[in-house]
């Protein structure tokens, strides 16, 4: 789903940023999403495939934003994802392998190798508290990639701050076991999810282009830099 969408506030808070560009006025893309979703991860190789052939690259600034998908999720469900959509859906397991084979066969499609038999569900509030301190050292865009890439395709649990640890680690994140003894950036964390349905977001990912388009889904590389062109040209028209 594509929608415009007036000016409001979602400019508002630090998020995690990253961009290629010197801008005065950067062209701001803010990401709601968690990292354990499919649709999400599916949705984040969507995006970069877009901006490769987005001719304003260069004025981009994308801004994670945190959203989860089950906040009241346990630390570890004791079962994978096959067995976690047959309960939430009431579904065969048999149609919910089907249906997570699917989602394989689409990440293969963008050269991605998952393995959902092996995916852990579990509670991710710490794992996006570790994005925003990542994101504070300029290293939150390969912080998420690397979350998403140890739940989909290395079975790690994200709720174990042992393995969020050594994750950072391998990202090159500073002072994360200062992280784990205190609270830090659960406050970001909450505002974010807070901001999510102050506009009325209800699923993710769900992206907000310069504050004039919302899309909801992941739509495809083609579709998005549609959108993107198209939110770029209505700057253009305020311009002038």
């Amino acid at each position: 789903m594509i929608r415009p969408l007036g000016t409001g506030p979602a400019r508002r808070g630090a998020g995690v940023l990253w961009h290629d560009g010197v801008m005065s006025e950067p062209f701001v893309i803010d990401v709601w999403s968690d990292v354990v979703c499919p649709f999400c991860y599916l949705g984040a190789h969507q995006l970069s495939e877009s901006l490769a052939a987005f001719e304003h690259r260069a004025d981009v600034v994308i801004r994670q934003r945190a959203f989860e998908l089950d906040p009241n999720a346990p630390p570890d469900f004791g079962f994978n994802v096959d067995e976690l959509v047959a309960h939430k859906y009431a579904m065969p397991l048999e149609r919910a392998r089907s249906l997570n084979e699917k989602l394989e066969s689409d990440a293969a499609a963008l050269g991605m190798t998952w393995s959902m038999l092996d995916a852990r569900p579990s509670n991710t509030f710490d794992a996006h508290r570790l994005a925003k301190l990542a994101a504070s050292q300029d290293l939150g865009r390969a912080m998420v990639e690397r979350l998403f890439l140890a739940y989909f395709s290395q079975g790690v649990l994200l709720s174990d701050v042992d393995a969020l640890s050594a994750l950072a680690r391998d990202v090159g994140v500073d002072a994360v076991d200062e992280l784990w003894r205190g609270d830090d950036y659960a406050l970001e964390v909450r505002e974010d999810e807070a901001l999510a349905q102050e506009l009325g977001i209800s699923g993710v990912p769900t992206l907000l282009l310069d504050e004039k388009f919302m899309v909801v889904g992941a739509q495809g590389a083609a579709q998005m830099l549609d959108v993107l062109r198209r939110a770029w040209a209505r700057r253009e028209d305020l311009v002038v």
